[in-house]
């Protein structure tokens, strides 16, 4: 395959799973703000979002206050915004453009209905009424991208690199996530149980769950009670959990070897070492470690993973980084 439609075969897949993932947390946290709370603890919450993206600095640069209002704008539909829901979507659509002859027709027209559909819910003011609709939109037409693609398309190398690029993105918007979540409810694991607000922290750990679909599944794989050591058990090392880091980086493996070539050893190296740390892991060890140190680590080596594989299918340029430094 030409490494030009790989490269766009790639990120289309990785710009749909953007922007479900962005509109996973914006709906998470718009649900959360509604609950009675401070002003500084439902600002904390759109500050922890734009850390999430690494968008906090690009952020800045625009905005002097961080809101609901700003920040939705800000991710959702501000095309300044590289990583925004608009500008994901666009992308998604031009790469799906540019290779319309490696695509099913269902594949192409269900992208380009995406674009125009979105285009017109932004000008309809659906944002302002109901944003919780939207994002719902979102995640509905990235599920309904991703069932036409598995349905329709022959899986051939160009549905290979489609997956390498969804399974690249959900690993590092996972990790990141946990990252920022954890982080701020550090004192889970150093501070007084006693004293904790169960309350928060119930809402707290079911909201990061409910952004990944994990709330049913860990209540059926545990129980009731949110325990934050067995939420990352359950989004690091459980396979059977599809955004878990452990999920993608098995399916990740599996694609890439589908499309090895004499150049790529070293990443199907360091894809084969990072999955068989995930599958005899244990989450007792990696929370002794230091889980920032364990998830710092793990973004770094899927950041070295996605630099391989533009070296050795791709053609890298520096516009098409992933995120915003």
């Amino acid at each position: 395959m030409l490494s030009r439609t790989a490269d766009h075969l790639f990120w289309l897949s990785r710009y749909m799973e953007r922007a479900e993932n962005t509109a996973r947390l914006l709906d998470v946290n718009y649900q959360t703000s509604l609950l009675p709370q401070s002003h500084s603890t439902a600002e904390q919450g759109w500050r922890s979002l734009l850390s999430i993206s690494e968008l906090s600095g690009h952020y800045g640069t625009l905005h002097d206050q961080v809101d609901a209002k700003r920040v939705t704008d800000y991710i959702v539909r501000d095309e300044r915004n590289p990583s925004s829901i608009v500008s994901c979507l666009r992308a998604a659509r031009e790469n799906a453009r540019a290779v319309r002859g490696a695509l099913t027709t269902e594949v192409w027209e269900t992208t380009n209905q995406t674009w125009l559909e979105f285009k017109r819910l932004l000008a309809d003011g659906l944002l302002a009424r109901d944003p919780s609709a939207v994002f719902e939109w979102v995640k509905f037409r990235s599920h309904l991208s991703r069932g036409v693609m598995v349905g329709t398309m022959y899986q051939d190398e160009a549905f290979d690199f489609i997956r390498i690029g969804s399974f690249l993105e959900r690993a590092d918007n996972t990790a990141r996530l946990l990252d920022v979540k954890f982080h701020a409810m550090d004192h889970e694991f150093h501070g007084d149980a006693d004293a904790r607000d169960s309350a928060r922290d119930f809402y707290h750990w079911s909201s990061v769950l409910r952004s990944v679909s994990g709330f049913e599944v860990y209540r059926k794989v545990y129980s009731n009670v949110i325990k934050p050591e067995k939420v990352a058990e359950l989004l690091i090392l459980r396979t059977q959990m599809p955004r878990s880091l452990a999920h993608c980086t098995e399916r990740l493996l599996s694609n890439l070897r589908r499309v090895a070539n004499d150049q790529s050893g070293e990443t199907l190296r360091q894809a084969g070492r990072l999955n068989a740390e995930l599958e005899f892991g244990r989450i007792d060890e990696i929370l002794a470690t230091g889980l920032h140190a364990f998830l710092t680590q793990f973004l770094e080596r899927v950041g070295n993973l996605g630099d391989g594989i533009s070296r050795d299918f791709l053609m890298p340029t520096e516009s098409r980084e992933p995120r915003m430094n």
